[in-house]
């Protein structure tokens, strides 16, 4: 059956968000190839879907994959009118008055619609259901605090179905390149290994910070725990593995003693073969850590030296396998003047059109950023 011949209205009573079939999951991702397959051929992006939903983050129904269908038809023979990915993130909150709590927000991901069904209304409806489910998907009542997106058609679609851009959208640019003397005392390249002891320092740290300090506004972070990073990291080894038949050992780089250092968390991102010369190819910064925040001047000019020594080795694994850029989201007036200072050429470019951080709130007030403080807006929290 043709199914174009009998559309259904988007406000139909018979439409409903539900979970698909096996046969319905690999038809899901057939459709989302040409948006989001990058340097993969199908076989293998449909190979790395069904991987992605066993790793850290969506293992444990920490994803959820949802589309509009038509509930009067039988299993495998419904249409996929409009679909998307939800995953369950560990959050922290503090209110103005300074009471830390944690709770769970619900990241859309991959909203995509049948081109054949476009402009009917059903991703309207796919996030007018979603904006009923999610406030309770897979928690307590109060528990689940917001839903986060990061919108790649610009910031108004969304923002007229209740996700509200946010105006920290804002990164750091700069070129791979080799750099002949990473062998410098100082740099350590981080292991898998590595990981977790750093994740638990870095969530230990933002514990104190969110609870010692005041604000005028709600605070709201998505913990950059470290399963977050493991999902960044299976997504790129598998790519990886099929591009180069290898994967990248290092997944980041420390610099400094405990209390004083500084590092940062990669993944390698290509969106098309490298073979092709591409433009957009990226090493991106999932996560970057300043331990000590408040550093005195002197202190500050050795923050700057190791902050060259850390960006340089980005851009040397860059480089080393075959990326174009390396770019850091969501740099602070900190971060951004040690940047600066290092000396390093860079661009910092504003996204208008793709990657823009939306909120959609299920307390109280409005959860615009006049309201809510969204810290740590960096590539980690993107799936």
């Amino acid at each position: 059956m043709d199914y174009t011949l009998a559309l259904p209205k988007a406000q139909s009573p018979n439409l409903y968000l539900t979970h698909p079939t096996s046969r319905e999951f690999e038809a899901i991702y057939s459709l989302g190839f040409l948006e989001w397959g990058d340097a993969l051929t199908l076989p293998q992006y449909l190979e790395e879907s069904a991987f992605l939903t066993t790793v850290p983050l969506a293992r444990d129904e920490g994803m959820s994959i949802w589309f509009l269908t038509d509930k009067t038809l039988p299993l495998d023979q419904r249409p996929i009118l409009c679909s998307c990915e939800t995953f369950r993130n560990r959050t922290f909150t503090t209110d103005r008055e300074g009471h830390f709590s944690e709770v769970i927000t619900h990241s859309v991901a991959s909203v995509f619609c049948n081109p054949k069904y476009r402009r009917r209304g059903y991703a309207t409806r796919l996030l007018a259901e979603l904006a009923k489910i999610l406030p309770s998907w897979q928690a307590e009542p109060g528990q689940c605090i917001g839903s986060i997106l990061f919108s790649d058609i610009g910031p108004k679609f969304y923002a007229k179905r209740g996700w509200h851009p946010f105006p920290l959208n804002n990164q750091i640019e700069l070129d791979a390149m080799h750099v002949p003397d990473l062998s410098l005392p100082g740099i350590n390249f981080i292991v898998e290994e590595n990981l977790d002891q750093l994740c638990k320092d870095d969530e230990a740290m933002i514990r104190r910070a969110m609870t010692v300090s005041s604000s005028s506004q709600m605070r709201m972070m998505i913990v950059p725990d470290l399963d977050h990073m493991l999902w960044h990291h299976r997504k790129e080894e598998f790519a990886c593995d099929k591009l180069f038949g290898k994967q990248p050992r290092f997944k980041g780089a420390v610099t400094g003693e405990p209390n004083d250092r500084i590092w940062i968390v990669w993944t390698h991102r290509y969106y098309e073969h490298p073979h092709n010369n591409p433009r957009d190819n990226t090493l991106y910064i999932l996560r970057i850590v300043i331990e000590n925040q408040g550093a005195d001047l002197e202190q500050r000019e050795h923050q700057v030296e190791q902050m060259r020594a850390i960006l340089r080795a980005a851009q040397d694994e860059a480089a080393e396998w075959d990326l174009r850029f390396v770019k850091l989201w969501d740099p602070g007036y900190l971060l951004q003047d040690m940047v600066e200072r290092t000396g390093i050429p860079h661009r910092r470019v504003e996204r208008e059109d793709e990657s823009i951080a939306s909120l959609m709130w299920f307390g109280e007030g409005s959860g615009k950023d006049d309201m809510v403080e969204w810290l740590g807006n960096e590539k980690y929290g993107w799936c």
